[in-house]
């Protein structure tokens, strides 16, 4: 897309193409947008850059991550379980059949979406779109040029992978995300710089490949939005396997040479190293300047954020945006809510995003999820709190699976007793969060939590043994005099 705002149609062409509703990108909230309100009876275009539907997502994200993530835990599991008498031979790793066994997963999602575009009649053109009026947009296919009006517009072009000024990004040997999903090969030395959620589930897939992965963050701990606690038994097991973690530290100079990428770390580990191949997973910046805003009025902050209100509505009442491109956290899951929320405004219904919470998870090894009130949170906002945590070296499920490192943590309010936020780390976190991001919608309190039976033996269990921690009915432990603050 072209930066570019001074670019202008004139007015008096006919539009290619006449909308009621107009959604700018069709990765999960703009797909989610987009037949949401087909199914409203809106005449809907999706207009989307890339060949296929899904955006970054389904196509370089979300989803071939997590193919390559269940890969790596399959590969790892077979080195763990040695310790139980289980003893396999070294996999053999096929790049081109992985890489082709992940690309077929995302291509039956993509293709499932062109056929739901076409059930719902919702159109679908390719090319780079930008404003040229408050009421028109025009897409670029290849120099070939096409007009579309609408009533209602829908922003949902999403965020691009952030860039470091002294970093040689031209250098095929350093990667982003999207370039490290293709799989060129397994690097002998692999550095990655951020220690936030992207990066340590692609060094998560390197390690588990045969990559010696080194890790510089910034900030003094890893994934720096959730707790200390809840992300220790993640570093305790990557500080285990991985050649080097570096904290406090940043990367101040890259130098390419035929030996590979030398790279100068200044802080708490001041020195110079040598890397085959670098991952710059440093976080991402919204699209919002390649859209030519201010052709629509559409107003846009410094960061190239959109702000929006609770109906997701620009400063231009019929024009939309959601997703990454409208700010923190960004996440798919997010942007499908909000997707849902601007469709049905723009079709006229009375809709909010009034979600309580958005979980947080890292598909690492262990998983890390978080959802609601944090501890940190709590101790800088002042905010009192209760505390249930259980260990899972006391989960008879946990042990079973030779995974005794997890903690699951409740914080509730002292004076109501209702869950106020909930960090969980271990195996299948990020489907565990769930249940306490549903509990926070629904104001549970300690009790609703403790007293509904769960599966045994299982790990969701550990949900409702954190409550009777704080309530103090704990019998699977002693339960502590108060956790409450």
């Amino acid at each position: 897309m072209s930066a570019n705002s001074s670019f202008r149609v004139p007015m008096t062409k006919t539009p290619d193409i006449e909308a009621e509703l107009v959604v700018l990108g069709a990765g999960p909230g703009g797909y989610t947008a987009a037949f949401r309100a087909a199914d409203l009876g809106k005449k809907v275009v999706l207009v989307e850059r890339a060949p296929v539907l899904g955006g970054v997502c389904l196509n370089v994200g979300c989803i071939p991550s997590k193919a390559l993530l269940h890969a790596a835990k399959v590969v790892s599991e077979t080195r763990e379980m040695a310790s139980a008498g289980l003893g396999f031979t070294p996999p053999s790793i096929d790049l081109a059949k992985l890489r082709g066994w992940k690309d077929g997963i995302v291509g039956r999602l993509t293709s499932g979406l062109s056929a739901l575009a076409k059930q719902r009649k919702v159109t679908v053109v390719t090319g780079t779109a930008r404003f040229v009026s408050a009421r028109e947009i025009e897409v670029d296919r290849d120099g070939a040029r096409s007009r579309i009006s609408f009533e209602h517009a829908i922003i949902a072009a999403g965020s691009e992978p952030a860039k470091l000024p002294f970093i040689p990004h031209d250098d095929p040997r350093v990667l982003d995300s999207t370039g490290a999903l293709d799989l060129a090969d397994v690097p002998k030395r692999l550095l990655v710089i951020g220690g936030g959620i992207i990066g340590l589930e692609m060094a998560t897939v390197y390690h588990a490949l045969g990559s010696r992965v080194s890790v510089v963050e910034l900030m003094d701990q890893i994934i720096p939005g959730a707790d200390r606690d809840i992300v220790a038994p993640l570093m305790k097991h990557i500080k285990a396997r991985y050649e080097q973690i570096h904290l406090d530290t940043k990367v101040s100079k890259v130098e390419p040479g035929s030996a590979g990428l030398t790279v100068a770390f200044e802080g708490a580990h001041t020195h110079t190293d040598t890397f085959d191949r670098i991952l710059v997973a440093v976080g991402r910046v919204p699209n919002g300047r390649q859209l030519s805003l201010d052709a629509a009025g559409v107003a846009i902050d410094a960061q190239g954020y959109i702000p929006v209100d609770r109906q997701m509505r620009t400063n231009i009442p019929h024009i939309f945006a959601i997703g990454d491109i409208v700010g923190q956290p960004m996440l798919a899951h997010k942007a499908v809510h909000e997707g849902k929320i601007a469709a049905e405004v723009a079709a006229g219904r009375t809709s909010t995003f009034d979600a309580r919470v958005i979980p947080s998870v890292a598909y690492t090894d262990p998983e890390v999820a978080w959802v609601g009130l944090t501890e940190n949170e709590a101790k800088d906002k002042a905010i009192a709190y209760g505390k249930g945590s259980f260990p899972w070296a006391a989960s008879g499920r946990a042990l079973s699976l030779g995974r005794d490192e997890g903690l699951t943590k409740v914080l509730f309010d002292p004076e109501t007793h209702r869950i106020l936020g909930c960090g969980i780390v271990g195996p299948n976190a990020g489907d565990l969060i769930a249940e306490a991001a549903l509990a926070i919608e629904m104001g549970a309190d300690a009790t609703d939590i403790a007293s509904t039976i769960h599966p045994h033996p299982t790990l969701s269990e550990t949900f409702a043994q954190s409550a009777e921690m704080f309530e103090g009915t704990i019998t699977d432990l002693m339960p502590k005099q108060s956790q409450r603050r």
